[in-house]
C-alpha cells in the first residue's frame, strides 16, 4: 500500500470517527499529489461542510463537477449550498456541532437507525448536520422529526411511529440524532435512555439475533437474556391498556389520506 492509499484510509477513518478538521487535513494532503481523484474533492467538500466552511465546501465541489459534470452527488451539494448562501443557516456555517465519537453506537434492542419520510422542505434540510439533536414530536398518527427551532425535518415511517408512540406514552424516553443528511435523504439515529415502567421486560425495537450474539459481551448477554421482544399484538395490548387508563390517550390508528407535511 502507498503512501497515498495510506492517507485515503486515513480520511475515511477520520470521517467515519466524525473527525472532520482531521478529515479535512487528511483530505487535502492527498490533493496535494491526485489533483484529478473526484472522490477525494466529495470528501473534502462533505467536511468542509460539517465544519461550517461552506465556501471551502462549494470550490471543492465546482472542482469535482469539471471533473465529473453529470455526477448527481456533486449537483445535490451544489443545490445545498445554494440553499444555503441565499438563507439564514440555522446549521450548517453558522453553529458547529460537537460530536460525541461514541454517538452511533449501536445496542442491540436500544437503538435504531431510520430513513425518514415526507420530508421537509428544503431549506431546512440544508442546514442539517451530523450529529444535531432533533425532536420527536408524536402526533395523532404519526410522529414528526423537528429540529430544535420546531422546523418540520420528516415523519417516522408508520410502524416506528406506532411503536414509539405506545412506548413514550408508557414512559420510555429517546434521545434523537441527525445521522445523515441531504435534500433527498435523512437518516436518524434514535437511543433509549429510559425504559417506561409497564414495558420494563420488553425490548424497544426488534434485534437481530446473529448480531446481537456476536456484539453482546457475556456480561451484557446476562443482562439482557430475561428481555422479551416487543410483538404487534403485545403493542395493541399495551395502547389498549393505556387506553383505559388516560381517556385523552388515542391509540395509533394508520393514515387513513394523505398529508402533506406541516411546515
Amino acid at each position: 500500500m502507498d503512501n497515498l492509499q495510506i492517507l485515503e484510509q486515513q480520511a475515511i477513518n477520520a470521517a467515519i470517527k466524525n473527525n472532520w478538521k482531521e478529515a479535512v487535513k487528511l483530505n487535502e494532503q492527498i490533493i496535494r499529489n491526485d489533483k484529478n481523484n473526484v472522490d477525494v474533492y466529495l470528501r473534502l467538500g462533505f467536511a468542509q461542510m460539517q465544519i461550517g466552511n461552506i465556501t471551502a465546501a462549494k470550490k471543492c465541489y465546482k472542482k469535482a463537477q469539471k471533473l465529473q459534470p453529470s455526477n448527481y452527488i456533486i449537483k445535490e451539494n451544489l443545490e445545498r449550498i445554494q440553499i444555503l448562501e441565499t438563507g439564514k443557516p440555522v446549521g450548517v456555517g453558522s453553529k458547529t456541532v460537537s460530536m460525541d465519537p461514541y454517538l452511533f453506537l449501536e445496542t442491540p434492542g436500544k437503538t435504531k437507525t431510520i430513513s425518514l419520510v415526507n420530508l421537509g422542505q428544503k431549506n431546512v434540510l440544508a442546514q442539517l448536520t451530523i450529529g444535531q439533536e432533533v425532536l420527536l414530536l408524536p402526533k395523532k398518527r404519526k410522529i414528526e422529526i423537528r429540529s430544535k427551532d420546531k422546523e418540520y425535518i420528516g415523519s417516522l415511517p408508520d410502524d416506528i411511529s406506532k411503536r414509539l408512540t405506545i412506548l413514550m406514552k408508557a414512559g420510555s424516553i429517546f434521545s434523537t440524532h441527525i445521522k445523515s443528511a441531504n435534500l433527498s435523504n435523512v437518516i436518524i439515529f434514535i437511543k433509549e435512555e429510559k425504559k417506561g415502567k409497564k414495558v420494563q421486560k420488553y425490548t424497544s425495537f426488534p434485534t437481530n439475533i446473529q448480531a446481537r450474539l456476536g456484539e453482546m459481551s457475556q456480561e451484557e448477554e446476562g443482562r439482557e437474556e430475561d428481555m422479551e421482544e416487543l410483538s404487534d399484538s403485545d403493542l395493541d395490548r399495551l395502547a389498549e391498556i393505556l387506553t383505559t387508563e388516560d381517556k385523552d390517550y388515542l391509540p395509533y390508528e394508520p393514515e387513513e389520506t394523505d398529508e402533506e407535511p406541516e411546515e
